[in-house]
C-alpha cells in the first residue's frame, strides 16, 4: 500500500496526493490519513516541498468531501434506494444520519476522523439539503485541522508512516482529538504566560 503510493508521488508529484485523496471515494485502498502522513514525511526529509504538499492534500480532502455532498444534493433522491440495498453502504448511510441528526452540521467535523464515514457524511448532508456555504463553513475548516495535524505527525514519524497507518486508522477519533486538546492546552498556555508577563511589566513599582 505505502509502496504503491510511493510509486503514484514519484509519478505524477504533487498532484498525486490530491489525486489519491479524490480516489479514495471510489475505494483506493490507501487510508486518507496515510496519504497525508506520506505528504508530511516526505516534507521533512526534503522531497516534497511542505507549502505546496500541504495545500494540495486539504485540497483533496476538501474535493473528495465537495462531491459526496454533490452527489447527495443533486442525485441523493436516486442513489438513496440502491445505496440503502447494499448493506456495507447502508450501515455508514445510517450511522451518518444519526450523526447529523444529534450533532448538527458538526457531524461533519466528526465523520473526518471515523473511517468510510468521512465519505458518507458530506453525502448525508447533500441529501439532507444542507445549504452549501453552511457545508463549507463546517467542512472546510475542519479539512484544514485535521490535515494539518496528521501532517505534522507524518512530518516526525518519517519511514515508521506504514507502521502507525493501520493503528491511526482505527483509532483516528481518539488520536485526534488528543492532538487536539494538546494544541489547545499549549495555546492556552502561551497565553496566560504571556499575559501575566504583561500585567508585571504593566504593574506599578
Amino acid at each position: 500500500m505505502y509502496d504503491v503510493l510511493l510509486n503514484i508521488i514519484d509519478q505524477v508529484g504533487y498532484f498525486a496526493l490530491f489525486l489519491v485523496l479524490c480516489l479514495g471515494l471510489i475505494g483506493l485502498p490507501i487510508p486518507n490519513e496515510a496519504v497525508v502522513m506520506t505528504g508530511g514525511a516526505l516534507s521533512a526529509s526534503g522531497v516534497l516541498k511542505p507549502v505546496p504538499a500541504f495545500v494540495m492534500t486539504c485540497l483533496g480532502i476538501c474535493s473528495a468531501m465537495t462531491f459526496g455532498y454533490s452527489i447527495g444534493r443533486f442525485a441523493g433522491s436516486k442513489l438513496s434506494n440502491w445505496f440503502r440495498s447494499q448493506k456495507n453502504i447502508a450501515k455508514f448511510v445510517s450511522k451518518s444520519e444519526q450523526l447529523s441528526e444529534r450533532y448538527g452540521g458538526y457531524a461533519i467535523s466528526m465523520s473526518l476522523c471515523l473511517p468510510f464515514l468521512r465519505h458518507a457524511t458530506p453525502y448525508v448532508m447533500g441529501l439532507n439539503r444542507m445549504p452549501f456555504r453552511r457545508f463549507i463553513l463546517f467542512a472546510y475548516p475542519s479539512a484544514f485541522v485535521w490535515t494539518l495535524i496528521y501532517f505534522i505527525v507524518g512530518s516526525f514519524v518519517g519511514d515508521r508512516v506504514q507502521m502507525l497507518a493501520n493503528d491511526i486508522y482505527e483509532y483516528g477519533l481518539w488520536i485526534v482529538l488528543a492532538l487536539a486538546a494538546a494544541l489547545l492546552g499549549f495555546i492556552a498556555y502561551r497565553y496566560l504566560k504571556k499575559r501575566n508577563r504583561k500585567e508585571q511589566i504593566e504593574r506599578p513599582m
